[in-house]
């Protein structure tokens, strides 16, 4: 820029603030007794102070160590989007954008809101796909976008470079506003309603008991004072990490550094929509004149290492020019005015981050009464309206209002308060903003903190590797001198044929998933059975060595955990959970647990390795590497027992997920390696494959077993997801039977309906619109290649009150993929053998 000689630090936040105390944000006496303590001033806390209120919760207090805003919201662009990656997040955004229109008439504090929309253009065809996908799934919620030309996008901005942009999206609704005054007028309208709001005054301890929250102490002026209280909310930003250490609860994030320019004024300039051009890690935002131009680089620089300093306050980091100017070099060739203007600042203020780019909401599984709001990832203004309502809510009827599980914060893992990781992590995780959301796309950062005992051989054998949950779990298997690398697109990726491959091997012959990853559970003792039978859907009153598949349900009957059971004796069951859903799980099972049962529930995860062997040629596998006997008569479906195999010792469940005879294989971790390697040599005969976790997905796509956190969630009625067959009401008093009894008297109001695209071309992935009769009724919430079936498979459901099957499957279906409509074959039957004959051959 021309005016670069002219650059100069950001004025202080007090020129931002204004004088905090003329907002009637005075210093308040600290009561000894409070409903909910809120700890961080920023727009979170005091988000979740408004909403608490709002439900009439007037004994809440808010205590922000320093001033409120003085953190991260200060500095915050405040960016209005609406548009997001799932259903539930673009929810919870527009609930955003709607509360903030209206807070300056309720709280008579500006807000700076201005609804003068938002534009993302696409420079690449891929990103066309993704913008175009998101403004499907935004369609399908209600919020207003619009696909636009080129054309239209330069009559919008006429001072963009538009020559190699592809594609746009317009959202009129969308806007900008001043984030620390939204901030401010959520503590006004908190207060207004009773909470009580101090500044000034440190938390230095979150007192507990029994596993439970009982008070907080804190410190003001040097004295120190406590408050009892049975739920503190972590509001607290990027110092969200060592307070909730402090009280050995997991919160992982880490703070990095985050850039942006703001321009003197520029002669000529008018109000303009928020544009993003994320192909160039760049939004654009005008405002009084000047513009902002801010960056989400695919590299970032971590902060805060050695700790955040005890006074910091409104403060900012030091330039760092240089590793900025590759992005402004690319914002000049996109806005040729920028090359003239002056740099009226350069500021550089830390924001926190997590491992996901998600942040968390709920109550920690570690401490009852422990709630979190904190790492939003630099979205922190649009997520936090609807997040402190959302959490408000949790708090006050004791379940979430709708499916949260995208950013629970039980789906953090312990290991991930570890500071190395994290600082090695979020490297990566403020880029991915902006970068690509690729479909299958895997972190690069900060990977294999957890492995199978097998992860050396199968990386030799051809895996390449994804990770959840920090586990490092086999996708897909590369052929012999294929690169072992993801070439990413919204089309098939490199690795589709390999898939084709694998999921052959399990439908015809024999194919071998490592699936160490399970999450696993003991829960024994004199009441395990009492308590799992008020805890699970299904008769868990069995004989020893039986498998039962459940659903654990919460009082509305939607599905908290989906899972397998199996009794190993009178007094002790085996649950086998998702890895990415065990921390969840096992709070789930904790908090549930009555005070007078004695039972214990132990996560032994890490002591056995899970091979499954899939596909019509296992029982003779088995039976190659085994003496025991795996007919029918002696091993049926749904049973577990101990055999011999190899020189070793396992436990044989006769289960699948794939819709396919078969045995996972329950193997001690220190002989996992010796098992593996007599049934790969018993194997060579027989064509055995190794398989990866995409294959299992699309094989278990066309059986419509469900996966839960897409087609399953807490918000998903258990009957209305087809699960009514792992119900048994007349086994007595259990969580969600009243809910189960008055759905089947009312009728289902919707049903989970499995689809096929009759073109064979195109992909599913999750999320696109599904049409119903030329409307768009809801989207697809799993999706895959079906290659047995011939075409993409999705599931998803259907409104169908008053409605029969018939006349469900009566109507035509479509399904649009980035804006184009492909007609689809609907079945509530699973499409692929649809009586279960296969698993019991």
């Amino acid at each position: 820029m021309v005016g670069a000689a002219r650059r100069r630090r950001g004025k202080t936040s007090r020129d931002a603030i204004s004088d905090w105390k003329t907002k009637g944000l005075s210093m308040k006496a600290i009561p000894t007794k409070a409903r909910a303590v809120i700890i961080g001033g920023g727009v979170s806390g005091c988000s979740v102070a408004y909403h608490l209120a709002r439900l009439g919760w007037t004994d809440v207090v808010l205590l922000e160590r320093r001033q409120l805003t003085c953190g991260t919201t200060w500095h915050a662009a405040g960016l209005i989007g609406q548009m997001r990656a799932s259903q539930n997040m673009t929810r919870l955004a527009k609930y955003s954008a709607d509360l903030y229109a209206g807070l300056e008439a309720e709280t008579g504090i500006g807000t700076g809101m201005k609804q003068n929309g938002s534009m993302t253009v696409a420079l690449t065809e891929e990103r066309r796909q993704e913008i175009y996908r998101q403004a499907s799934l935004a369609r399908a919620f209600g919020v207003d976008v619009r696909e636009i030309s080129v054309d239209d996008v330069k009559a919008m901005y006429p001072h963009l470079n538009t020559a190699d942009v592809k594609a746009a999206v317009h959202l009129p609704l969308d806007g900008q506003c001043d984030p620390a005054n939204i901030a401010m007028a959520l503590a006004k309208g908190a207060r207004l309603n009773g909470a009580t709001i101090i500044e000034g005054v440190k938390v230095t301890a979150v007192l507990r008991k029994a596993g439970r929250v009982t008070g907080v102490t804190c410190e003001q002026n040097g004295e120190v004072f406590t408050i009892e209280t049975e739920n503190v909310v972590n509001a607290a930003g990027m110092w969200g990490r060592e307070l909730g250490a402090s009280s050995d609860v997991t919160v992982p994030l880490h703070a990095c550094e985050h850039f942006y320019i703001v321009t003197e004024p520029i002669a000529g300039l008018s109000q303009l929509p928020v544009l993003r051009v994320p192909d160039e890690c760049t939004y654009y935002k005008e405002d009084a004149g000047k513009m902002l131009v801010g960056a989400f680089e695919l590299e970032a620089k971590p902060w805060g290492m050695d700790g955040i300093r005890e006074d910091f306050c409104f403060d900012q980091l030091p330039d760092d020019f240089d590793h900025f100017q590759p992005i402004l070099e690319k914002a000049i060739n996109r806005m040729p005015m920028l090359e003239t203007a002056g740099i009226h600042t350069f500021f550089n203020g830390p924001e926190s981050f997590t491992p996901d780019d998600r942040y968390y909401l709920g109550e920690a599984p570690e401490l009852k009464g422990y709630w979190v709001a904190a790492g939003y990832n630099s979205i922190g203004i649009i997520s936090s309206g609807g997040a402190g309502m959302a959490l408000a809510q949790w708090m006050n009827d004791g379940e979430p209002p709708f499916d949260l599980w995208e950013v629970d914060i039980r789906r953090a893992q312990p290991f991930q308060r570890n500071r190395a990781y994290l600082r090695a992590r979020v490297v990566e995780t403020l880029g991915l903003l902006y970068a690509d959301h690729f479909p299958y796309r895997q972190m690069a950062t900060a990977r294999g903190v957890r492995r199978s005992p097998l992860h050396e051989h199968l990386k030799a054998r051809g895996a390449v590797f994804g990770e959840v949950a920090g586990w490092e779990r086999a996708n897909w298997y590369a052929r012999p001198g294929q690169e072992r690398e993801y070439r990413y697109s919204w089309r098939r990726q490199n690795w589709f044929e390999n898939q084709k491959e694998e999921h052959a091997a399990i439908r015809s012959g024999v194919g071998f998933i490592d699936m160490t990853s399970f999450g696993k559970i003991r829960v024994e003792g004199r009441d395990a059975l009492a308590f799992l039978q008020r805890l699970c859907a299904n008769q868990m009153d069995v004989e020893p060595g039986r498998i039962v598949y459940t659903q654990m349900l919460n009082p509305r009957g939607g599905i908290e955990s989906d899972l397998t059971v199996t009794r190993l004796s009178e007094a002790a069951f085996f649950l086998v959970v998702p890895g990415a859903t065990l921390q969840r799980d096992l709070s789930w099972l904790r908090r549930n647990l009555k005070p007078e049962e004695f039972v214990v529930v132990t996560d032994v995860t890490a002591a056995e390795s899970v091979f499954c062997i899939m596909g019509p040629k296992s029982r003779e596998l088995m039976r190659a590497v085994s003496p025991d006997d795996f007919s029918n008569a002696a091993h049926p479906f749904g049973t577990a027992r101990e055999i011999e195999i190899g020189m070793g010792l396992a436990r044989a469940h006769r289960v699948t997920y794939v819709g396919e005879l078969g045995w996972e294989l329950y193997v001690s971790s220190d002989q996992a390696a010796h098992v593996f390697e007599a049934l790969e040599a018993a194997g060579a005969d027989l064509g055995l494959k190794l398989c990866g976790l995409h294959t299992l997905d699309s094989c278990r796509i066309e059986k419509a077993f469900r996966h839960f956190g897409h087609d399953i969630t807490d918000e998903d009625h258990v009957l209305e997801a087809g699960l009514g067959f792992a119900v048994k009401t007349a086994k007595g008093d259990f969580i969600g039977r009243e809910a189960v009894l008055r759905k089947k008297e009312a009728g289902l109001e919707r049903r989970l309906v499995q689809f096929r695209l009759t073109d064979p071309e195109p992909l599913l992935f999750h999320n696109e619109a599904l049409v119903r009769d030329g409307r768009i009724v809801s989207t697809v919430t799993s999706g895959n290649y079906g290659h047995h079936l011939g075409g993409a498979i999705g599931l998803g459901y259907v409104p169908c009150k008053g409605q029969s099957e018939a006349e469900v499957l009566a109507s035509a279906y479509e399904i649009e993929i980035a804006g184009m409509r492909v007609t689809a074959d609907a079945s509530i039957a699973p499409m692929y053998d649809p009586k279960a004959e296969r698993v019991r051959m």
